[in-house]
């Protein structure tokens, strides 16, 4: 017993109690996947194989040497059987998981005929000639080099598979890699040296010694650094489908991983990034334009000190183009514990760029609004102020024909002075009619300057209810006229009530509505009712007509899409152009409601300006 108890036998029953333990730990596993079922029959063939070879070696030692071909049998089942549950494992480790087919099934063939040879060799020595306990001492069959051909074949390609896995979602240097790597050399250069006699007197179950080791130094690599809740190649296959770049680094700010979204970027800048790099170098290679107030050393820094999320944008400039990013920096926590921070960085350039187009494409909407409504003013003022230029000119005439008259009257002695003072006062009265239509001139002139004058939003400006409405009545007077229609006001506000901003875009939407109004009645007198209201700190204008109304499709599209009502006369631009108007200019409210044949009302909302030192 004593010659029994070497190193190696003792490690041949540690290795049996570990493998026991870990199909245990394994099996109890509650979230079972298809590598914790491969690994469990991995484990299971490693346990035959060691077990067969421990209970050979007592059934020889008690039996003076005599060999159980029943006992080479069942530990061969674990020899056959383990390359390719290994081989198996690397597949699935690789994929992620696996759809179990026919080719899957035809790898174990090689094993059974193995098992087969095993079972048969007491008769036709094809595998085994002479079976001893040192490896100098066996005498091989001519059927064990194609056995050995095919087991080194399927260990090669399995363990393959795990280390190209393991490299490419851990990196070379870590922990996980490490472990699958001694893994791998340690019965892989064994099995080699025992099979091939390279160090004589080698007990022949060391081979099964050393893949009890390496299974479990294995099963840690998996277990214990990748959780097996995503399987590793599945998680990177997911980072390599984000659209967004993402870039994993650790506390020393080192890179760990990242997808092949951030190479694309990093290709467009002409910068290099690798595992194990210092992320602050990745950066200060690229051609990202620093913001002046905090540099991307100090962001980090403070992500991964404070544990906050921050997110902000940067510029990145090429020698062909602008590429903007936008970069979200986060701690991944493992129960409680910082695991890693995350980089993801987002390309917004073809964002920042429709945006840009929308904005230009909605200034050129609303100059092409302003130019179309200043366009239907101006026909209306002409109008307008041909009546008082007509007017004025029809007085000058007779203004002058009664100057040529008091000329002639001095030269005339049989003119009294009552017949001077009388042409004197027609003189008077006639230029005095001069004044009024001035004036109404000029306020037509005022208002077209103001609805002439570029909207802008950064400017304080300031008008009141009275100025607003004097305004509109002013500039659709020749509207309203000509339609046979009457604006009937009803003011439940002070006069003064302030309201802040331009006071030409409001004009520009209120003569845009009133138009329609009564445009609504189709050339037939009407009636269009204007109230306003003081509500929660909102003036409120209701605009009110009895007209034909609107159908309901053009109601669910009214602001959300240019649509018009009149046909080849209409763009469709006013109403969607009001609404942007009251509700970007005015941080105000302009909504409708209409009914067929009965008519439509137009509410328009806008804040009441009170000042900070009276708010009465």
């Amino acid at each position: 017993m004593e010659k029994l108890m070497t190193t190696p036998f003792i490690l041949l029953h540690i290795s049996v109690l570990l493998v026991i333990v870990m199909i245990i730990i394994t099996f109890n596993y509650k979230k079972k996947t298809q590598l914790h079922f491969v690994f469990i029959f991995l484990m299971i063939s490693v346990l035959i194989w060691s077990l067969g070879q421990l209970l050979e070696v007592y059934y020889m030692f008690f039996n003076n040497g005599q060999v159980s071909y029943y006992l080479i049998t069942f530990y061969f089942i674990g020899v056959s059987f383990t390359p390719a549950f290994l081989l198996l494992l690397g597949i699935i480790y690789y994929n992620g998981t696996i759809l179990f087919k026919i080719k899957y099934a035809l790898l174990f063939i090689p094993s059974i005929i193995s098992v087969v040879m095993a079972a048969t060799t007491e008769k036709n020595h094809l595998l085994i000639v002479t079976y001893a306990f040192k490896n100098t001492d066996i005498v091989l069959g001519p059927y064990f080099i194609f056995h050995n051909i095919i087991t080194y074949l399927y260990i090669v390609i399995g363990l393959s598979f795990l280390i190209y896995t393991s490299f490419k979602t851990s990196g070379f240097f870590s922990k996980q890699s490490i472990l699958i790597i001694i893994g791998v050399l340690i019965p892989f250069s064994i099995n080699i040296l025992s099979s091939y006699q390279i160090i004589p007197d080698l007990p022949v179950y060391i081979t099964a010694v050393a893949f009890s080791i390496s299974i479990v130094l294995i099963l840690l690599a998996i277990l214990k650094y990748n959780f097996l809740n995503v399987m590793p190649i599945a998680l990177n296959h997911i980072l390599n489908q984000l659209s967004d770049g993402v870039i994993v680094i650790d506390k020393s700010l080192v890179v760990l991983e990242y997808n092949e979204a951030i190479t694309k970027i990093c290709n467009i800048a002409n910068i290099k990034i690798a595992r194990n790099m210092n992320i602050l170098k990745v950066i200060e290679d690229s051609a990202l334009k620093e913001d002046n107030e905090q540099s991307f050393s100090s962001i980090l820094k403070m992500v991964i000190k404070n544990g906050i999320p921050y997110t902000f944008e940067r510029t990145l400039e090429t020698s062909s183009s602008i590429v903007y990013l936008n970069f979200v920096i986060s701690n991944v926590l493992v129960r409680e514990k910082y695991y890693c921070t995350t980089l993801l960085v987002k390309d917004i350039t073809e964002i920042k760029n429709k945006m840009e187009e929308i904005k230009r494409n909605q200034e050129i909407l609303m100059e092409k609004e302003r130019l179309a409504s200043l366009g239907h003013l101006i026909g209306g003022i002409a109008h307008n102020l041909k009546t008082p230029i007509m007017s004025i000119s029809g007085i000058s005439n007779e203004v002058v024909a009664l100057g040529q008259e008091y000329v002639a009257a001095i030269k005339d002695s049989n003119i009294t002075k009552e017949d001077h003072l009388e042409i004197a006062n027609d003189i008077i009265e006639w230029a005095s009619k001069i004044s009024p239509y001035c004036s109404y001139m000029s306020e037509i002139i005022s208002a077209v300057k103001g609805q002439a004058t570029q909207l802008s939003t950064s400017s304080e400006k300031f008008f009141t209810v009275k100025e607003l409405l004097s305004r509109i009545r002013l500039l659709m007077k020749f509207e309203l006229k000509k339609n046979y229609c009457e604006l009937k006001e009803n003011i439940e506000v002070s006069p003064y009530s302030r309201i802040k901003g331009d006071i030409g875009s409001l004009i520009q939407v209120f003569n845009n509505i009133i138009t329609n109004s009564i445009q609504s009645y189709n050339g037939e007198n009407g009636i269009i009712d204007l109230n306003v209201i003081l509500e929660n700190g909102y003036l409120k204008f209701f605009i009110k007509d009895y007209g034909s109304g609107m159908d309901i499709n053009i109601q669910n599209r009214l602001f959300k899409e240019m649509i018009t009502t009149k046909g080849a006369n209409g763009t469709g631009l006013g109403m969607y152009m009001a609404y942007s108007t009251i509700k970007g200019h005015y941080n105000g409210k302009l909504t409708f409601k209409s009914k067929k044949n009965k008519g439509t009302t137009f509410i328009i909302e806008v804040p009441l300006y009170k000042e900070k030192n009276n708010e009465t």
